[in-house]
């Protein structure tokens, strides 16, 4: 019985990562609970979600709550999404939140949260996808005051939505794995949290998931081979040779400290656009500050590691993290062309 689950769980696993599930996962769009709550909405404005319970026999689905705003800069408002189970498994749970990639010009919150819906949707989880001002809109550091304050106002509006404050994680590939990074170095790090959305809030989170996140712009061997202009330099708003004050603050690795969150890295070994090495030094840092700390090899990967394998080290990195299961969150390295679980495995 138990390996026909799993089974079954790595074959789900893998037709979502086969069809590019989009946020359109997360519930029927003609569904009364969504056209109650479309377009912008602010906290105010939405009632709390309905009662949670425990069943788990009906057939689970999401609830979307779009646009919220949670801070504003000037007239221009920040928005978040949350996704909340129908049949939540308890009266709080553990959020999820989804920081989008894009090189930090492109890119935004509306499929953050296809990849995590199946964690979603078995009533364990609330899922949570951040919108940030691009570099285009604003040059750093931007970016982490947006990603602190949608934190803050979670942790502050957490009641209303079902979700325990004390057990936020946040999962970025890319660009939103470097701020998942830095969110998780730079807990309640003054000069990093900004001023707009909820003060007088922790912006810690519980635990970091980090896809080919960078670390260190200052290293030795640079992001996207050095080349400028640069995504890099377009955030900075200038060469990192004109920039080295604003590039040593965006580097998570200049922040880590004994008390920082436990990190599950998972990183392309040819990563030509975030060489390896990043993850690599970060890793090798946290260790040594005592943080506990897991690195993936994909090997002979690239930029994209979005695989089955590595998508059931997240789930088990979050089981451990945020649901407190007694569960062993393995560095084997993952080669980079997986062989897909086949139908009839399953059904053996």
């Amino acid at each position: 019985m138990g390996t026909n689950c799993i089974r079954i769980g790595a074959l789900f696993w893998t037709l979502i990562a086969q069809a590019g599930v989009t946020g359109e996962f997360l519930a029927n769009p003609n569904s009364p609970e969504l056209a109650a709550f479309a377009g912008p909405q602010t906290a105010d404005q939405l009632p709390a979600p309905r009662e949670p319970h425990s069943s788990v026999q009906e057939p689970q689905r999401l609830i979307k709550y779009p646009d919220i705003e949670y801070g504003r800069v000037g007239q221009r408002p920040l928005k978040l999404d949350i996704a909340c189970p129908k049949q939540p498994r308890a009266d709080q749970l553990p959020a999820i939140v989804m920081i989008h990639g894009g090189g930090w010009q492109k890119g935004d919150k509306s499929r953050a949260l296809g990849g995590v819906a199946p964690l979603l949707a078995e009533g364990d989880y609330v899922g949570v996808a951040v919108g940030y001002r691009l570099s285009d809109e604003a040059h750093w550091p931007a970016q982490i005051h947006d990603c602190k304050a949608a934190i803050r106002w979670l942790r502050a509006n957490a009641a209303r939505y079902g979700i325990d404050p004390e057990r936020i994680g946040v999962w970025g590939s890319s660009a939103g794995g470097h701020l998942a990074n830095l969110l998780g170095t730079t807990g309640d790090v003054r000069e990093l949290e900004g001023d707009c959305g909820t003060p007088g809030v922790s912006s810690r989170v519980r635990c970091v998931v980090s896809y080919c996140g960078p670390t260190d712009f200052l290293a030795a061997k640079r992001i996207q081979g050095g080349r400028e202009p640069s995504a890099v330099s377009h955030l900075l708003g200038g060469s990192l040779e004109e920039k080295q004050d604003a590039a040593r603050q965006a580097s998570p690795i200049n922040y880590i400290s004994p008390d920082d969150p436990p990190f599950l890295l998972v990183h392309g070994t040819k990563d030509s656009t975030v060489p390896f090495e990043q993850a690599e030094s970060f890793y090798e840092a946290l260790r040594r500050a005592r943080v506990e700390a897991t690195l993936v090899r994909v090997e002979g990967g690239g930029h994209s590691v979005g695989s089955l394998e590595a998508r059931q080290r997240v789930q088990a990195f979050f089981g451990k993290h945020l649901q407190g299961k007694n569960i062993d969150v393995g560095p084997d390295p993952i080669p980079a062309h997986e062989t897909p679980v086949k139908k009839e495995q399953v059904e053996r």
